[in-house]
């Protein structure tokens, strides 16, 4: 997505899980996670989803606040069920489905052969889009391949999308080389074995 280049990178490394609907569960929070909350007014709600759906001109209201937010929370808890091997909890489940029932934007061929989407595009539709995302992970195997990055300062969830299924975290660039240079540190701090 071109348009997370524009984001500070704090945020930008954020949304790389590989599902947009992933991606909203690393938008804020409760407890903890409060500290990288994105969602305090209808603009902010916008200006994160016209990056994530690479749309312009998203309209949103204070109701859209509390839906990404309640949306984020389900897809969060849900997908924290899945890496424990469990199902969705019904409420988490009622709130992802009932989000997925909204309409989703609308795609229109123009007269001049492209495709646009048809106007007013709300956040409601965008959040469609994203509770249907979140649909099709759950009910898929890539369930299963749901992860929390293993860097003990991280925490993202991603989608291990390897072939051999056996990542350990949220991106090599970041997290993974950082790992390594501490294990690489902590051996050389090791004193040799004194085994005679």
């Amino acid at each position: 997505m071109a348009r997370l280049q524009g984001l500070p990178p704090d945020q930008a490394r954020r949304f790389r899980t590989g599902r947009a609907g992933l991606d909203l569960a690393h938008t804020g929070g409760d407890g903890p996670y409060a500290k990288f909350e994105l969602f305090f007014v209808p603009e902010d709600v916008s200006r994160w989803l016209e990056v994530i759906a690479d749309l312009d001109g998203i309209e949103a209201d204070a109701d859209d606040v509390t839906a990404a937010r309640d949306l984020r929370r389900a897809i969060w808890n849900t997908a924290h069920r899945a890496i424990a091997g469990e199902q969705a909890a019904e409420p988490d489940r009622q709130a992802i489905n009932a989000a997925a029932a909204h309409p989703a934007p609308v795609p229109m061929l123009t007269r001049d052969g492209t495709a646009e989407f048809h106007r007013p595009i709300t956040a409601r539709h965008v959040l469609s889009m994203l509770a249907r995302d979140a649909v099709d992970l759950f009910a898929s195997p890539l369930a299963a391949r749901i992860r929390v990055c293993s860097a003990p300062d991280c925490g993202l969830l991603y989608v291990d999308q390897s072939r051999t299924g056996n990542r350990q975290w949220c991106s090599m660039q970041r997290c993974g080389t950082r790992a390594k240079v501490r294990a690489h540190r902590e051996r050389a701090q090791t004193p040799p074995s004194e085994d005679l």
